[in-house]
């Protein structure tokens, strides 16, 4: 630990970089390794906490506890450095319950950011050994995204910046998984459910015909949706949809009006 500070401090002191990012274990943080990191130009700590529930955390041989989690993000605060958390989706003996209030908890202790990883299964891994033996299919793609879309907006809600949401796409990662869920636009893929999820709630009670989508202009992509997969839902559903833009929407705002009172 401290080689790899010790080279990177000089950039940080010279002002060419403005700090370091490091990412630990919530079992590895007390106050002798924070001393360390702050004196080394350390600036934001991301702790991989992946659950708050002990059985999940217990099952999946993580090593350490929730109140490892909440003990650790309190010394960081303290400390001053910004606070980074990261959670996983669709561990061994997780349920879209557990992961909520895994995300309820994480952000009472107020992390500045968040990691959002739902699991994929590694070859090679204990995991994958659960897999073959017939006792863990973790949540594939489609089945991760409704959840995934949820945790997102509500971080964001919580004014809790989500950093990442999927894994990184890498050469190695496609050669060693198994399953589980992963698309290289993951994030993209949640951030349009959320704005079809908005859109059928807005257009509860409204018969079918011509309809005017409002949305903000940098949303339009979210809105359609890959392959437009957004509008062709709409379509099958009756809507004929003309997409209008207002700078003045929030990232996710939708609203709609009818151009017609046309009963199918």
């Amino acid at each position: 630990m401290n080689e790899l500070l010790s080279a990177a401090k000089p950039f940080v002191k010279s002002g060419e970089f403005a700090g370091i990012r490091i990412s630990t274990r919530p079992d590895a943080i007390d106050e002798e390794i924070l001393d360390i990191l702050k004196e080394s130009g350390v600036t934001s700590i991301e702790l991989g906490a992946q659950s708050m529930d002990e059985r999940v955390l217990l099952l999946n041989e993580r090593g350490h506890t929730a109140k490892d989690v909440e003990k650790a993000s309190r010394l960081i605060k303290e400390y001053g450095f910004s606070l980074g958390l990261q959670m996983m989706t669709g561990l061994y003996g997780s349920t879209e319950d557990t992961d909520k209030k895994t995300a309820e908890k994480l952000a009472a202790l107020l992390p500045d950011t968040m990691r959002i990883y739902p699991t994929v299964l590694m070859k090679g891994t204990r995991l994958y050994e659960l897999y073959k033996e017939g006792k863990y299919y973790p949540p594939d793609t489609e089945q991760s995204i409704p959840l995934c879309a949820w945790l997102l907006g509500y971080f964001e809600s919580m004014g809790i910046k989500v950093i990442r949401l999927g894994l990184h796409d890498s050469d190695s990662l496609r050669e060693s998984m198994a399953g589980g869920a992963f698309h290289p636009s993951f994030r993209e893929l949640c951030e349009s459910r959320i704005m079809l999820e908005k859109t059928l709630e807005q257009l509860k009670g409204e018969d079918c015909g011509n309809i005017e989508v409002v949305i903000n202009p940098k949303s339009i992509s979210r809105f359609i949706g890959q392959k437009r997969s957004n509008i062709k839902k709409l379509e099958e559903m009756g809507y004929n949809i003309r997409v209008i833009t207002d700078e003045s929407s929030g990232k996710y705002d939708v609203r709609i009006h009818r151009t017609d009172r046309v009963r199918n």
